[in-house]
């Protein structure tokens, strides 16, 4: 699985700099990276939802889980090695950045963005909630909805504000981060269900992984995903038809099988509520024909 976006031109502008967004990448890594490293004032911003790996940042090795958030600014070497029972899925956003010539006295006074100049690596886990904003950043540039573009910028700015945060280690709200600690392993519970073994799923079996009741889990849902379990389940699938669909060799028949749908039909309905359209009309827009 590899989507990725480049050229696009987007560029948005925070104080003293200007950020061009130059490469937007999301990948389930069955292969290791090789070490590389990028030119000066690029920033690279890795956000791994699901799966575990290793990273190597300037020849120092560390231990990727779910919900690991690095970054790699100029000339760091990097080198990404899956693992190979559970390989990482990677969002990657590449950042150049360029400060504004006539914006020299607003430099000097420092700002909140001199800590993302400076930071040239940071490694560790995610305490501002990113994995919903590099899904939106993704969706919207998958659907190229209506202004999509400015959102984009938009949600850029926001991960930036996200990041400086994480380096500050400024947590959402105590009350959150108690929460998120006792539930950590059930969130990695959930999320592996969804994204693993969506095609057969029930409430009762995920309530039993989980080892709460079906309401209770219907409840832990609907409090930290505000979603459903069926609509949980229906994104899940969604999502993996939107990938199946990539390949001009699988028929739409094959494909509703392989999600678990029960008919074409059944499949084809669903498919058109959610992106409203049908699986044939995506897979032309999106040029996979």
């Amino acid at each position: 699985m590899k989507i990725s976006y480049n050229d696009l031109d987007i560029k948005f502008s925070m104080e003293h700099i200007n950020f061009y967004a130059l490469h937007f990448v999301c990948e389930r890594f069955l292969r290791s990276i090789p070490s590389h490293s990028h030119s000066d004032n690029s920033y690279e911003i890795h956000y791994i939802p699901f799966g575990k790996g290793k990273v190597k940042l300037d020849h120092v090795t560390y231990q990727v889980v779910p919900n690991t958030l690095y970054v790699t600014g100029p000339h760091v070497e990097h080198e990404q090695i899956p693992d190979k029972e559970d390989p990482m899925i990677e969002y990657c956003i590449y950042l150049k950045l360029e400060k504004k010539s006539n914006d020299k006295k607003k430099e000097k006074q420092g700002s909140y963005l001199q800590l993302f100049e400076d930071t040239k690596i940071w490694f560790g886990q995610d305490n501002q909630n990113i994995h919903p904003l590099m899904q939106q950043i993704f969706l919207e540039l998958d659907n190229k909805y209506t202004g999509y573009m400015k959102q984009v910028e938009n949600l850029l700015q926001q991960l930036v504000i996200q990041l400086i945060r994480n380096y500050e280690n400024i947590q959402k709200s105590q009350i959150q981060s108690k929460t998120s600690d006792l539930a950590y392993s059930k969130y990695l519970i959930i999320e592996e269900a969804f994204l693993y073994d969506y095609k057969d799923l029930s409430l009762d079996t995920l309530s039993r992984l989980l080892g709460l009741s079906p309401r209770q889990t219907e409840r832990l849902l609907l409090q930290h995903y505000g979603k459903t379990f069926l609509q949980k389940k229906s994104e899940a699938k969604m999502s993996a038809a939107s990938i199946l669909l990539m390949d001009p060799k699988k028929r739409i028949t094959g494909i509703a099988l392989d999600l678990g749908y029960s008919s074409v039909e059944h499949f084809s309905n669903a498919f058109r509520r959610y992106y409203h359209k049908s699986a044939r009309d995506y897979r032309k827009a999106m040029n996979y024909v």
